[in-house]
This record gives C-alpha cells, sequence and structure tokens, in this order.
C-alpha cells in the first residue's frame, strides 16, 4: 500500500520551476484569503493550513522523494505565507501604513499582549503616546487614540459599531452579555430593561439596599448581589469570600484578557480542555442564583425585577440564558469597577490630607455625629465630595484603555476627527489618555479637586485654567455608555460619606502609597492588588 502510494506521488510531474510556483502562488492563495475573510471554521483554516500545503507538495516529491518533498513543500507554503503576511503588515500599502506605532506591533498582535499581559496596559499605552503621538497603531489592524476631538465621532449616535473585542470576551455561554451585543439595533433593544432598571425613579428604591450595607471590594459584592438577585452573597457578615465568588470572578476578567486582544484565539480556547473553566464557573453560579431567584419571586423591585421582566413591560419574557447573562454582567460591572474607583479614592485623599480634612469638614456639616449618613438627601449639596469623585474618576477610571469600535467591513472607512479610519480597523479612545492630556486638564497628573469647582464658578482661581469636560469619560460615552453610571455615583457618594462620618482612615505604617500605582492592573477593568489602612472610629 505505501509503495502504491509512494509511486502515485513520484508519477507527478511538473518542471521543478513550475511546481516551487504552484506552491508558492497556493500560500498567497491562502493569504488573501485569511486577510478579506479572516475565516475560523476549523475545516476552512485546516484545509488552508494543512490539506493545501499538503496537495501542493505532492508535486515536488517526483524530484525530492516522498520525505524531503513534503518537507521542502511544506517549508516553501509556510515560509511563503508569513513572509507575505509580514511583508504586507510593514508595507506602504497596507490601510494603516500612514500611522506610527512599534515595527512588531505591526507585524503581530502577539507583540502587544506580550507587553501589557503583566496588566500594565495604561501604562504602556502612555508611554507610545509619548513616543509616536496622538495615533498609534498598536496591532496590524488596530489604532489607539489621544485625542478628545475623536470621542463623539467614534463613540457617540453617528460612530462606529462595538468592535470585535467583544467576541473574544464573549467566551461562554452563546448568548452574549448587554456589553457584547455589537448589533446597535439589538443593543437598543435589550438596553430598554436596564434603562428602566437605572432611571431616577428606580434609584430611588435602591437607596435602602444600599442602606443595608455598611472592606470596599466586599461592599459592593455584597450590595450587587442584592440589587441583581435580592440577595446573594454575604461577605461583610461572613467576613470573607467563603464561597469563592470573589476569586471566581477575578480568575474570570484575567481569563478573558488575552482573548479580548485576539478574539480569533477566543474561538479555540473554548474547546481546550480547561480552555474557559473560570468562565464557566462564573456563569453556574450565575445560573444556581437565577433559579433561586425565581422560584423565590420579586421582594422589591431589584434588577433581577426589570431583566426578568417582572414589571411586565416587554411583551414577551427573556429567556433565562439572557438573564444569567445580563445579571452576570451586572454584577462584575457593578461591584468590581465600583470597589476599584473607591479605593481609589481613598487613597487620592490620604495622600492629600488638605484634601482629606475639607471632605472630613464638607461631611461634618452636613452629616454631623447622630445624623444618618446613609441618608442621601444632603448629597446633592455636597460640592467638595462630588469634586473629589469626579477628580478620582478621572485620575483613575474604571475602564482605563476605553472601548473598541470598528467600521464595519464593507463601509468603506470613516473619518473621525483628523483621522482616516479604514473599515474593519480596531480602534480606541484612551480615556485614560485623554483626561491626563494637558491639553485638556490643567495639571493633568495632579489630584486636584478644585478643578471642578472652578469650572462650575464655585470657586475662584488666580490664573485661567484648562478644563475639558467633553474628555471626562469614566463612563464611556455615546448609547453604549455605562447604563449603571447614576447608580455607581449614588453608591460611592454614600459610601464615602458614610465610612468618612464614622472613621479615621490612614496609610498603614510603612506602605508607600507610591506603591499602589504602580500595582493597578487594567485588564479592560482595573484590578487592585490591595490597599493597606489602618481604621479607627472618630470619637
Amino acid at each position: 500500500m505505501l509503495l502504491r502510494m509512494n509511486s502515485l506521488l513520484m508519477s507527478v510531474h511538473l518542471p521543478l520551476r513550475d511546481a516551487i510556483a504552484i506552491v508558492v502562488f497556493s500560500a498567497l492563495g491562502a493569504h488573501a484569503i485569511f486577510k478579506r475573510w479572516e475565516p475560523l471554521c476549523i475545516p476552512i483554516v485546516s484545509s488552508l493550513l494543512f490539506f493545501a500545503p499538503a496537495a501542493v507538495s505532492t508535486l515536488l516529491v517526483s524530484h525530492f522523494g516522498v520525505p524531503r518533498g513534503l518537507v521542502l513543500g511544506f517549508s516553501i507554503y509556510f515560509t511563503t505565507l508569513l513572509s507575505s503576511i509580514v511583508i504586507y503588515r510593514i508595507s506602504p500599502f497596507h490601510p494603516l501604513a500612514r500611522y506610527p506605532g512599534p515595527l512588531l506591533a505591526k507585524v503581530t498582535k502577539f507583540y502587544h499582549v506580550a507587553k501589557v499581559y503583566s496588566g500594565k496596559q495604561q501604562r504602556y499605552a502612555k508611554q507610545m503616546h509619548e513616543t509616536y503621538g496622538d495615533i498609534v497603531r498598536t496591532g496590524p489592524n488596530e489604532v489607539i487614540i489621544r485625542d478628545a476631538s475623536c470621542i463623539t465621532p467614534l463613540l457617540g449616535s453617528q460612530g462606529f459599531p462595538k468592535g470585535p473585542m467583544y467576541e473574544g470576551r464573549h467566551l461562554w455561554p452563546k448568548v452574549p452579555s448587554l456589553i457584547g451585543l455589537r448589533d446597535p439595533k439589538e443593543h437598543q433593544r435589550r438596553r430598554r430593561p436596564w434603562n428602566r432598571a437605572f432611571n431616577t425613579a428606580s434609584l430611588k428604591d435602591f437607596n435602602p439596599i444600599i442602606q443595608h450595607r455598611h472592606g470596599l471590594d466586599i461592599f459592593t459584592y455584597d450590595f450587587m448581589g442584592d440589587l441583581v438577585y435580592g440577595g446573594w452573597t454575604e461577605m461583610l457578615r461572613e467576613g470573607g469570600d467563603h464561597n469563592g465568588l470573589w476569586k471566581v470572578l477575578k480568575s474570570g476578567i484575567k481569563a478573558s484578557f488575552v482573548y479580548e486582544h485576539m478574539p480569533w484565539l477566543s474561538y479555540y480556547g473554548k474547546m481546550l480542555p480547561g480552555g474557559v473553566d473560570a468562565i464557566k464557573k462564573m456563569h453556574a453560579m450565575a445560573f444556581s442564583q437565577t433559579e433561586k431567584r425565581y422560584a423565590s419571586g420579586s421582594t422589591s423591585r431589584d434588577l433581577f425585577y426589570f431583566l426578568g421582566n417582572e414589571d411586565g413591560a416587554e411583551k414577551v419574557d427573556p429567556p433565562r440564558s439572557l438573564v444569567i447573562s445580563d445579571g452576570l454582567l451586572a454584577l462584575i460591572a457593578g461591584a468590581d469597577t465600583t470597589s476599584t474607583v473607591l479605593a481609589s479614592t481613598f487613597y487620592c485623599i490620604l495622600r492629600n490630607p488638605e484634601a482629606y480634612k475639607r471632605l472630613q469638614a464638607e461631611v461634618d456639616k452636613f452629616y454631623p455625629p447622630g445624623e444618618d449618613s446613609l441618608d442621601p438627601r444632603h448629597l446633592p449639596e455636597m460640592q467638595y465630595l462630588e469634586a473629589i469623585l469626579m477628580e478620582t474618576l478621572r485620575l483613575f477610571p474604571a475602564v482605563p484603555s476605553g472601548s473598541q469600535r470598528a467600521p464595519e467591513i464593507g463601509t468603506g472607512g470613516k473619518a473621525i476627527g483628523p483621522y482616516y479610519i479604514p473599515e474593519g480597523t480596531q480602534t480606541r479612545v484612551s480615556f485614560l489618555g485623554v483626561h491626563r492630556d494637558p491639553r485638556n486638564f490643567t495639571h493633568p497628573d495632579m489630584f486636584w479637586p478644585d478643578r471642578w469647582l472652578i469650572a462650575e464658578g464655585l470657586q475662584t482661581h488666580k490664573e485661567e485654567i484648562v478644563h475639558n469636560p467633553n474628555a471626562w469619560v469614566p463612563f464611556s460615552f455615546g448609547p453604549s455608555n455605562c447604563v449603571g453610571k447614576n447608580l455607581a455615583m449614588q453608591e460611592m457618594r454614600i459610601l464615602v460619606c458614610h465610612l468618612v462620618q464614622r472613621f479615621n482612615f490612614r496609610f498603614e505604617d510603612g506602605y508607600d502609597p507610591a506603591q499602589f500605582e504602580r500595582d493597578i492592573e487594567d485588564r479592560f477593568v482595573v484590578v487592585i492588588r490591595r490597599l493597606p489602612v489602618v481604621v479607627e472610629r472618630r470619637d
């Protein structure tokens, strides 16, 4: 049988030059297919990367024999394919050739992932902008922008649809959460119950849930568990994360980080044993809690009340898989991002004693000892508290690298501000970049809450300051912005006010405050290791 196969391969004979040319052009054809359609399904990919080179390599067998001919054919095929890809990506004919960036980043996204895998994505982006300017090519088909004039045309109602990074983060299950929807019309439809849940009237219903919850991470996870499902975790009461929820959520965030940058890799990661275990554990927990919430029924107008259509506003109830996916999104987005901003707030005021004293004085004015600091009625009058939160969000946005967008294939591309973005180009405006740009804010790296009071005419300043409120986008911008931003702000106001009224805070002895910023990890959302503080009850 083997001899018959060898003789069959040897019988196929073309001049060597023609045989090599066929191998080369087959590889170039494969590059053209990958470039145009970016196929992911295994039959097509295996055809292009195995069966096609195997077939054309047989043309070399009559010249070199079976083993050498096949090895040489595969070598020529893949050398041609990789060379074609590299040459095209760094050539002046590439649609992004006009935009500067590291050479290796233009060649492969693996370079960018290697640079940011440790979580220092925001620091790397800053270095790139300082080196290359306001627009940097960070991948073969990706740019990041530090220009506030691009926020509205990119993220606004007439902007680009969401980019493929959201497919990379959607690892499990089949139904994507609200944040993962790339179709603007479907996103608008799915957002309706969220809008009802977070309107002004509903926010008043959530105040008792906030007041029920008096460690910052633990508070926010307990609170979001109450808000989404009417109760889930009791980390504060139990003194820790005994059911492992917190650990699983953190693992899931890290697991999806690489796939976010290389969405095509997520398609195969799902198939690997253990490839999405952390994600599956998160959804298993959410499924269990959703079943309990359906069984217990509505005891309050929590978020589940709206997501599950218990208010009867939608003609058809959503499938449970959708409710599970969106409920888990609310838990992660609401708890993890809020807890990091709260930690950043206390870091900022503890590093700035004058700001801390001034905040304490304002809290004591509106909520003196014995006054219920969980009652939100005085919060609209607390201007300095508001300025501190605005300034913290400017310096430490929960999603510092921004939200990815991409012009749809077939649209021909689109101009945003002074830049032309070709179709399919993955594009971000760096939120942290525009927040810390001196063209938008005076003393951009300084914690200076007064800038917000000066800009509103509530405080005078001897010099004119640069203040661009349109460059402040910690909750993103446009129709896909953070639907829970009003709740997040209210939660932070109440909790900061309550803690400052009751306790004194200081850094733990021997702690280097600069370590806080060095330890921050940007994994789409910010991950903070620890903020060691000493808490003492106020007299």
